[in-house]
């Protein structure tokens, strides 16, 4: 499969290739005729975009095959920009025809990562799934710049780990990284300077259309078939300023099967500032609460609630990694034959209990909801990320517990772990619980508020305390 979707890009780009002759031959194929922020771009493409396919080659396997993708994806902005250069600003059902191959290309890079995460370089596709919707600028009416730069965070978190597993090991890996991301800093620029609050489309020529093209048009016929359904079309809005219709568009992309995907609205009710009756549900905390009481299996569930075919559940060894994946409703998970140079990878567990006996390296829960982690030790790092209500206990030593993107998490430390650093970002509702002698827990909030205030040479930032 992954040799036929990399000739279809072939073929996608040889199709953007036939329309645009290489910087500065498109429209009436002479460079005058090439809109000025469209020879921006070609110099984007020219420089960082170049030097990231560069090194992706030299890294090879799966961050190449990426980089392909990637670079299709550009492509296709760039076939877009052509057409705005030369067009009118189409209604908003013809724009989203014309954004299609881009959010298609979009969750085509995507699929990739969420295909792949047994992959050695993981990190590096994640970087690269979690920030791709950057492309989406062209949709993103007023401010397209901070989008982008929303985006380029999203990679940060991976490319930081990259940057620490690699910094004095392989250059390679470091330059991957400032390649990557200079190509999101320099697209910035960009957008500032030619599109600062949205697309730019041309004053004069025809009103785009949902089959525009950049003249000459490329020959018909000679499209592959759509990888997959597209996303719905945005709705349509009679105001063409609407962002809000135009980004629906890229809404859909960010669905993927991917850690983006179970986004709901949360209504009053379902929010515990708002409804305090929910935080009572499992009776007053504060007096220490048992750290896991198994959770009970939800009765006669309905099983067509759930459209998506379920991925298999996996607790298994593969290389010096423990996969645990997709458990649901596992009261008594094991992992017992430990070694050292181990680590253990927990994605999209819900309602379970997990233990790992022994020393291991490290920890991640990914995507895990209302779930129980005991360990013994752990050399370096427990992480959370993107998940809810998780509990996670240690029995002997941990250095660091990282909380990232998490809402509801309670961490019981032992005796001999009160030296452990807790670090948090976009997390809430996270709790320490410190051991007292009879054996029971004292809960300790961790702040999610700060104030910042500017004391004339730097920012100083202090916790503020809510009052609650």
């Amino acid at each position: 499969a992954m040799e036929r979707l990399v000739e279809r890009l072939e073929k996608a780009v040889e199709r953007l290739e036939s329309v645009c002759q290489g910087p500065g031959m498109c429209g009436d194929g002479s460079a005058k005729g090439v809109a000025q922020y469209v020879q921006a771009f070609d110099a984007l493409l020219a420089g960082p975009v170049a030097e990231y396919i560069k090194i992706s080659k030299d890294v090879g396997g799966d961050v190449q095959k990426h980089a392909e993708m990637v670079h299709a994806g550009l492509m296709s902005e760039r076939a877009l920009l052509v057409v705005a250069s030369q067009h009118q600003q189409p209604a908003e059902n013809a724009f989203s025809a014309l954004l299609k191959p881009i959010s298609e290309q979009i969750q085509v890079v995507q699929n990739f990562r969420e295909k792949n995460r047994g992959s050695k370089l993981f990190n590096h596709l994640s970087a690269v799934s979690e920030s791709i919707p950057a492309l989406g600028w062209v949709a993103m009416a007023p401010k397209p710049g901070p989008y982008v730069k929303e985006m380029t965070d999203a990679a940060m978190f991976y490319t930081n780990r990259i940057l620490k597993e690699y910094k004095d090991v392989d250059k390679k890996q470091v330059d991957w990284v400032k390649a990557y991301l200079s190509i999101w800093t320099e697209l910035q620029a960009y957008i500032k300077e030619y599109h600062t609050t949205g697309l730019t489309w041309s004053k004069t020529g025809p009103v785009a259309t949902e089959g525009a093209k950049a003249a000459p048009s490329a020959p018909a016929g000679a499209a592959p078939p759509p990888p997959g359904p597209p996303p719905p079309p945005a709705p349509l809005s009679s105001s063409t300023d609407d962002s809000a219709s135009r980004s629906a568009l890229f809404a859909q992309i960010n669905r993927g099967e991917g850690i983006t995907s179970g986004l709901r609205h949360v209504s009053d009710d379902m929010k515990t500032h708002k409804n305090p009756a929910l935080k009572n549900q499992g009776g007053p905390v504060r007096s220490g609460p048992k750290p896991f009481t198994a959770p009970k299996p939800a009765c006669n569930a309905n099983p067509s609630q759930t459209t998506s075919p379920k991925a298999p559940p996996l607790l298994e060894l593969e290389g010096k990694k423990w996969r645990v994946e997709n458990q649901e409703n596992a009261t008594n998970l094991v992992i017992s034959d430990t070694e050292l140079k181990q680590v253990a990878y927990v994605f999209k567990c819900t309602n379970s209990t997990l233990q790992i006996k022994g020393k291991i390296n490290s920890i991640t829960l990914d995507n895990c909801k209302k779930l129980g982690l005991v360990f013994d030790d752990v050399v370096g790092i427990v992480e959370i990320i993107n998940s809810r209500d998780v509990k996670v206990q240690v029995m002997g030593k941990v250095p660091t517990i990282s909380i990232n993107k998490t809402d509801g998490c309670h961490v019981y430390l032992s005796q001999s772990s009160l030296d452990c650093e807790i670090v948090s970002a976009k997390s809430s509702e996270m709790n320490v619980l410190i051991p007292t002698e009879g054996g029971d827990f004292t809960e300790f909030p961790v702040p999610e508020q700060f104030k910042t205030v500017w004391n004339g040479q730097k920012l100083v930032t202090t916790v503020t305390e809510i009052a609650g």
